[in-house]
């Protein structure tokens, strides 16, 4: 097997990062224009509801050929904002740009949302269309998704769905305003980038997003850095980073705890990913803290398929698995040339998890014509402790196969559950298993006698 990805996609991110750390070519262009969302008349107070003030700044900041929009040291709420090719944005230390919880405040745009392109909610911070943008600062950034939550903005359950499935479509009770008081609304994303090049996102505190917090869209060359992620209180689908049938994407030093996928990478569902048809490739996550979540994710949308991604040096601290693998019969897709390695694990519940039949509750949509395969993955240098080695699950007519364990030294209550796998090699997987045999195969024929 050959990663294709670190070298040359490693290059492209390093001169982007040179591009926006400072080299020699930026040092000597003027500074942009700053332009302080106070001078416009936006409040400091967490009250007042500030969105037509910053959005002018932006939409002024745009006018003028561009700069960078600051949140100084106060709690400015907003609801959603449009940021326009030229501007960044930078949140200062002490700032905070906080989400408002009116669904009024959050229009309905032409989107892809959970892997199908619809209409849909906006996030809180729009970035579309937008080349060579900076989205930085030591501030906060806040979703109130633990408010969202007071005011009845739970998941709707699909029929036999259980209470805890966090992916459910989310929808809010509409403002008693409301044109129509029967619209049903999801909660508004966090941050979304879509249809942009040249991205970095830095340094900043994002915390209870609404639902999923960092989710970047047909993306490429995107740097996303030293990111302290949190929704520790209970909010659905309140993933950390989606890196959605984006290239070139590079996270780095990021800690992230969540009520879902810390990081997933997606790339669409279903029909409507099989008619878009764009795939996640070229990714490397390093170096990241990864704790309360579902650890880092290939799918469940993975219709467009998902290629060429590095996951290294990165610690699992009480997630609920490592290397996760998920898709439903009707996706569709490949996933391929993935690579784990030198990751540290420390009480997480499943070291590897790979389910192809993930979450089949109704209603169930037809199986694409070619299922769901996944190929061509090494798991190398895990070490640590977890309640379970952690189950591969394909399916029948689509094994699971040419997954390779590298020196898995990792300490377990519980083995590694196998079905539907095949040209697995596990020499490398010397673990120390408390309770019965490291290798479990529930549904293998007896053995001939």
């Amino acid at each position: 097997m050959h990663c294709h990805h670190p070298q040359p996609a490693g290059f492209r991110l390093c001169a982007l990062a040179a591009l926006w750390l400072g080299t020699a070519a930026a040092a000597a262009a003027p500074a942009p224009q700053t332009y302080d969302i106070t001078d416009s008349g936006a409040v400091p107070d967490g009250q007042t509801l500030n969105t037509k003030a910053i959005q002018s700044v932006i939409d002024q900041c745009a006018a003028a050929g561009g700069g960078v929009v600051v949140v100084p040291k106060g709690v400015f709420l907003s609801g959603a904002l449009f940021f326009k090719n030229g501007v960044s944005l930078h949140v200062e230390t002490n700032g905070v740009l906080k989400g408002s919880v009116n669904p009024d405040d959050y229009p309905q745009i032409p989107t892809r949302w959970e892997g199908v392109e619809r209409e849909w909610t906006s996030a809180f911070l729009n970035f579309d269309n937008m080349t060579n943008v900076v989205v930085s600062g030591d501030g906060t950034i806040d979703g109130s998704g633990d408010l969202w939550m007071q005011r009845g903005g739970g998941p709707r359950r699909a029929p036999g769905q259980s209470p805890g499935a966090t992916n459910a479509p989310a929808a809010v009770a509409p403002a008693p305003s409301a044109p129509n008081p029967g619209l049903r609304r999801g909660r508004p994303r966090m941050i979304c980038f879509t249809h942009c090049r040249n991205v970095r996102i830095a340094d900043l505190h994002l915390q209870r997003q609404a639902v999923w917090c960092l989710h970047l869209l047909y993306c490429q060359d995107v740097v996303a850095d030293h990111l302290n992620i949190r929704a520790i209180e209970r909010i659905p689908s309140s993933d950390g980073i989606d890196v959605d049938s984006c290239r070139d994407v590079q996270i780095t030093h990021c800690d992230i705890a969540c009520n879902d996928d810390n990081i997933a990478i997606k790339c669409g569902k279903d029909a409507d990913g099989l008619r878009v048809n764009q795939p996640s490739e070229n990714i490397t996550i390093s170096d990241c803290l990864i704790g309360a979540g579902a650890g880092i994710t290939m799918g469940s949308e993975v219709s467009g398929s998902i290629r060429h991604v590095l996951v290294e040096n990165c610690r699992f601290a009480g997630s609920d698995a490592a290397a996760r693998f998920k898709s439903q019969p009707s996706r569709g897709g490949v996933i391929e040339d993935i690579v784990y390695r030198d990751n540290q694990l420390q009480n997480v519940r499943r070291a590897f998890e790979f389910l192809l039949q993930w979450r089949m509750v109704p209603p169930i949509a037809p199986p694409a014509p070619v299922l769901t395969e996944v190929r061509d993955v090494q798991l190398i240098n895990f070490t640590g402790t977890v309640q379970s080695l952690g189950i591969i699950n394909g399916l029948k007519a689509s094994p699971i196969h040419d997954i390779k364990f590298v020196n898995c030294n990792l300490t377990a209550q519980r083995g590694l559950t196998l079905e539907n796998v095949r040209d697995l090699d596990l020499s490398g997987l010397p673990a120390t298993v408390a309770q019965g045999e490291v290798i479990l195969r529930p549904n293998a024929p007896p053995a001939a006698h």
